[in-house]
């Protein structure tokens, strides 16, 4: 009876710490309580569990000790990550006693300042065929070996400990199908309010990183009949090393998007990120661009914990939040532009022809006036008006045109505009032809380029009293920048304007000055049409 008294007591024991076990749905908490309990059942002086790794090199990911001092863990340094005779129990998960570690064939040899361990024991911990890690006991209490009812012992907790290790690990993983649900429903909660345009892509990158533990996420938009552009990124260590590394995965996001099916990637580049999990952003239009996450390689555990089709939800669902932001955004535009054309309408049907009945009733007064000053009075008035009328309707033409918006003649208003400004009278501003449908994308950034730089060149060097700007679309798209200045030199155009003429020769066309000393000079810049 002295004899059994030991080993009920253990089963006792064990039994406890299976109800403790399975209570714990914190896996760190369920670990730390295996070592602990491991230790006592069987008299170990010394405890560990090995976690392996969710990776398909099966090293061990995390080491959890029991009955080690801190100041030992901090002199050996490095915890073990499955090598020699740990790693002989990851290839052939089956128990193993040993008299003494050191004599067997596997042994790795022990860093400087472990503390000596001789007999062994190692036990496997299982998820049904799964094994999750093994469970290490060493140096048995007065100096003897490990039994067979030890290791019988060890390998029901070791059962039992996979039950409440896959229970933890469920919960664990529930709860990072919550962060993702709550990540969703606070983006469609950001981008229902102000958030639009570049901050909301940004918004999406940033909490996709965050709730996959990732390095780095980025979105590139656009479909895969068009170059992908690089939207936004997230991540602690974004430089221009790794924006570069992310510019070249437009392939990969072109593939995505094509065929709208997440992709999962065991390495990006090998040097800066590894794996990475690459989701289309689709709404009711289609696709419109990729979300991608990803890794460094130290991270690659992360990695393996994220289902792909978690992502690709948190993704689908920004993607309809952007576009109900978008339609909601153009609904306030279109607001603002009926209110536009309502005053604009308002100013020419009613403000523009009193002023103009007001103005023919001064000329006619004007014929009947015998006195000369009163006469030359009242033609500066209509000419006032007909200035009045002109500003009014370019006001009008101002107002057609949204606040953001990159139409061209919008564009070119507001270069002049800012010219005004060191000028003494606002540059004349004139269009002929169809400006709007003619001039290409490709055009007009080097159009506007010129002309900046022309009125730039009038303006610091000419000191023109007048400025004319006309640009005329037929069968080329010619632009004029004319002024009463001093004119200049002709080395003075050759070294000054070079820019201007190159970007004409870019686009197949023409850039000649016409200037004489003090008589102004005309910037002519012309290239053909589309």
């Amino acid at each position: 009876m002295t004899e059994q008294v030991p080993d009920t007591a253990r089963w006792k024991l064990l039994l406890e710490a299976v109800v403790g076990i399975g209570a714990d749905l914190s896996l760190d908490g369920v670990l730390a309580r295996i070592v602990r309990v491991g230790s006592e059942l069987v008299g170990a002086r010394y405890a560990a569990l090995g976690v392996l790794g969710a990776g398909p090199g099966k090293r061990l990911r995390t080491f959890v000790h029991h009955g080690m001092g801190d100041d030992a863990v901090l002199r050996i340094g490095d915890l073990p990550t499955g090598h020699g005779l740990l790693g002989l129990i990851i290839d052939r998960p089956e128990p193993l006693r040993l008299h003494d570690i050191a004599e067997h064939p596997a042994s790795y040899g022990f860093p400087p300042g472990h503390p000596p361990m001789s007999s062994f024991l190692g036990v496997p911990v299982r998820i049904r065929d799964q094994v999750f890690g093994n469970l290490y006991l060493t140096e048995k209490a007065g100096g003897g070996d490990f039994t067979q009812a030890d290791e019988d012992i060890v390998v029901a907790l070791a059962a039992a400990a996979g039950v409440a290790i896959e229970n933890a690990r469920l919960y664990e993983e529930a709860a990072r199908r919550e962060r993702w649900l709550s990540a969703t429903a606070e983006i469609t909660r950001l981008l229902s309010g102000t958030t639009l345009g570049s901050d909301a892509l940004q918004a999406v990158a940033d909490r996709a990183r965050e709730v996959a533990a990732a390095d780095v996420a980025w979105i590139l938009a656009g479909d895969a009949d068009t170059e992908m552009a690089l939207e936004a990124v997230s991540g602690h260590r974004v430089d221009a090393a790794l924006l570069e590394v992310l510019a070249r995965q437009d392939a990969l996001a072109a593939e995505v998007a094509r065929t709208g099916v997440p992709t999962s990637l065991p390495a990006l580049e090998a040097d800066r990120l590894g794996p990475a999990v690459v989701v289309p952003l689709r709404n009711a239009a289609g696709i419109e661009g990729v979300l991608a996450i990803a890794w460094e390689p130290a991270n690659v555990d992360a990695f393996h914990a994220v289902d792909a089709a978690l992502p690709a939800a948190f993704a689908e669902q920004a993607a309809l939040a952007l576009q109900v932001a978008r339609h909601r955004e153009d609904q306030q535009k279109l607001a603002v532009l009926e209110d536009r054309d309502r005053i604009g309408r308002d100013l020419h049907d009613l403000v523009i022809q009193r002023l103009f009945a007001i103005g023919l009733g001064l000329q006619g007064a004007g014929r009947r006036v015998d006195q000369p000053e009163v006469a030359a009075k009242l033609d500066t008035a209509v000419d006032d008006l007909d200035a009045t009328i002109r500003d009014i309707r370019r006001s009008i033409f101002a107002l057609s045109s949204a606040d953001e918006s990159t139409d061209l003649q919008s564009e070119m208003t507001r270069i002049v505009d800012r010219a005004a400004a060191n000028l003494e009278q606002r540059p004349t501003l004139t269009f002929r032809g169809p400006v709007r449908t003619r001039i290409t994308p490709r055009v007009a950034p080097h159009l506007l380029a010129v002309l900046g730089e022309a009125l730039s060149n009038a303006v610091r060097h000419a000191g023109p009293a007048t400025v004319s700007v006309s640009l005329t679309v037929g069968d080329e798209i010619e632009l004029v920048v004319r002024d009463d200045g001093v004119g200049m030199a002709g080395e003075v155009a050759e070294s000054g304007l070079r820019n201007m003429r190159d970007r004409a020769e870019r686009l197949g066309g023409t850039c000649r000055i016409e200037s004489v000393p003090g008589s102004g000079t005309a910037v002519v810049w012309a290239v053909p049409t589309g």
